[in-house]
């Protein structure tokens, strides 16, 4: 403390000279209309920029927390695209009680002017308007292209709702399917799998196929199971068919580059460029699929399933 005084009382002209200073050119500026809007507006235009540059910096560090926001608002977005599987169900006629004035007193039946919130099949009550397939956003933090049959982790687990054999798409399209998961983390067999298949079809006019890497090229995957009579075109849209309940119809796998004919096989052989660029993957969604036990113990008990009830 003795030294502040000290300090201040040395240099006591100066500082005193200082004040008068900004005490004259506060006066000069609130007095003067000119000196004032030129004082503010050079004022506005250097806090501006502060203000920008602190901006930048803020938000620099609040980017992981920004990509989260986006991430789970483009997966409520993108699930807008996937229809359930009860978007075609219709109410049943339902009995109308007899006007005061029908002297006859028959009972008429009409469907509802709009469509209800649930239906009753069964005795049971179905939810007319319930998605079948809600998205899990999530954060690829590991992926491999090198080998013959390569996985991806995602920061996501059971306790974000994931489980084993659920699909995951990206951007892009298809990406692969859930293989492990723990609490937290979940690792997935990619596309770029010799094991992963794909029901699938072409969205000109819904030829069905199964999609296969060949285990070479990382941005081509073949259509298998087209027979040699279906008309094809290069550029062809290839789309998830929704047979095996993992994937809904019609999400985007791939376009058709090329088409031969083998002469000793009844099947084309297609090349389909994948829509997914695998060596940026960054965040991808994992599709839950609500009625996929229900559907998967019913086809199983008809032996639409492979032994064990599980598809592949």
């Amino acid at each position: 403390m003795r030294n502040l005084f000290l300090f201040l009382f040395r240099f006591r002209g100066a500082l005193v000279f200082g004040l008068l200073e900004i005490i004259s050119l506060y006066l000069f500026v609130t007095n003067n209309s000119y000196q004032r809007a030129a004082f503010f507006n050079s004022a506005n235009s250097y806090a501006g920029v502060v203000l920008e540059r602190r901006t930048h910096i803020t938000d620099y560090f609040h980017l992981a927390d920004l990509n989260k926001q986006l991430a789970a608002e483009n997966a409520a977005l993108r699930q807008q695209l996937y229809p359930p599987d009860t978007a075609r169900r219709e109410a049943d006629s339902v009995a109308i009680p007899p006007a005061r004035t029908d002297t006859l007193r028959l009972v008429r039946y009409q469907r509802p002017a709009s469509r209800p919130d649930t239906l009753l099949l069964g005795q049971q009550r179905l939810p007319a308007r319930d998605p079948s397939y809600p998205l899990i956003p999530a954060r690829v933090i590991n992926n491999r292209l090198s080998n013959v049959d390569n996985f991806f982790t995602l920061n996501v687990g059971t306790a974000n709702g994931v489980q084993r054999g659920l699909g995951v798409v990206a951007a892009g399209g298809v990406a692969g399917r859930v293989q492990a998961v723990t609490e937290h983390y979940a690792t997935v067999a990619s596309l770029l799998h010799s094991k992963t298949t794909i029901a699938s079809k072409i969205k000109r006019d819904g030829t069905f196929g199964t999609i296969k890497w060949q285990g070479d090229d990382p941005t081509h995957a073949l259509l298998d199971n087209v027979l040699r009579e279906t008309k094809l075109v290069k550029g062809d849209t290839v789309v998830t068919s929704g047979y095996n309940a993992i994937f809904p119809e019609g999400i985007f796998i791939g376009t058709i580059d090329s088409f031969v004919k083998e002469p000793d096989k009844n099947f084309w052989t297609i090349r389909v460029r994948l829509g997914v660029n695998f060596s940026n993957l960054q965040y991808v969604y994992v599709v839950t699929s609500r009625p996929k036990a229900e559907r998967d113990t019913v086809e199983a008990r008809a032996g639409m399933l492979p032994e064990g009830g599980k598809r592949k």
